[in-house]
């Protein structure tokens, strides 16, 4: 089965892939230096960014103290950088690099939120619009936007149609996508529906995709391979789909709950990051 349940535009989609594939940044987000970039630059020149630019490293500083203590069930912390110059922003930037997630959030006006992971997880850049003062860093096991816009700009419930012609198992999948997502409440596991194990024709894909409509959130996620997180608009119901090196999909599955575990930071990430920040400050800035 390889049909996606698209839940944003073709343009918002191809911008999410281009900036996980890493062929066209997030208009928002510089490109990070390489590891050994970082390494020369850091010898030749930390003591100098220290001291033009203390309210980086305090930034950086207040960052890594806050993933210290974070926890996945624990509120995220954002940090805004609208005090900042634009050189100070590039420098968060190179200092905190670029990961493997991306995606957007589509908002009620018409813009859009951008977020991307640092290469420490659970630190994550967000901007919204494309204004330097909607931008800032949070920590968190997934920005705050996007758990909003999951639950606020989508619908509690959703009507079932009629079957068209030809469609098979359709009409019980979205039932028991309705009854698990009218009896979820946050604390209790998600319910996963597999849909590549079971009889879906190409009918029953596309009545899926108009029942369950087009949701705000986008995630993107490259490593191995690549996985796709999509809010739809009914709420706490997801498609995660994850394909192979020729883009084909190899596991496609509906989630019913929070958002998925797939595109959350781990506990023992944030202790992880911390210490990785500490030492590329140590390094970077002093």
């Amino acid at each position: 089965m390889t049909t996606a349940v698209r839940v944003v535009s073709g343009d918002v989609e191809q911008m999410v892939s281009k900036s996980a594939t890493g062929t066209e940044s997030l208009d928002v987000f510089h490109s990070g230096l390489t590891t050994m970039e970082a390494a020369k630059r850091a010898r030749r020149d930390g003591n100098e960014l220290a001291r033009n630019y203390p309210n980086v490293t305090v930034l950086l500083s207040n960052v890594a103290a806050a993933a210290r203590g974070q926890r996945q069930s624990t509120r995220s912390q954002p940090y805004g950088l609208a005090n900042l110059s634009e050189l100070e922003r590039k420098l968060i930037g190179e200092v905190l690099g670029e990961g493997e997630v991306a995606g957007v959030v589509a908002l009620p006006d018409g813009s859009f939120a951008q977020l991307r992971e640092s290469v420490l997880a659970g630190i994550w850049r967000v901007r919204i619009g494309s204004e330097p003062t909607y931008e800032y860093v949070e920590v968190g096991a997934i920005p705050q936007i996007v758990q909003r816009a999951a639950t606020e700009l989508t619908s509690a419930d959703f009507l079932i149609g009629a079957a068209p012609d030809g469609a098979m198992n359709v009409l019980a999948v979205l039932a028991e996508i309705r009854e698990r997502a009218r009896v979820w409440r946050s604390g209790m596991r998600a319910h996963v529906i597999n849909l590549t194990l079971l009889p879906m024709s190409a009918v029953d894909m596309a009545f899926l995709q108009q029942s369950l409509g087009n949701g705000p959130v986008q995630l993107i996620f490259r490593g191995y391979g690549t996985c796709r997180v999509q809010a739809t608009e009914v709420r706490n119901v997801w498609s995660v789909q994850y394909f192979n090196s020729l883009d084909d999909v190899i596991l496609d599955t509906v989630e019913v709950g929070g958002v998925p575990i797939v595109a959350l930071a781990a506990d023992e990430d944030f202790e992880d990051s911390a210490g990785r920040l500490q030492e590329i400050m140590e390094a970077y800035l002093t």
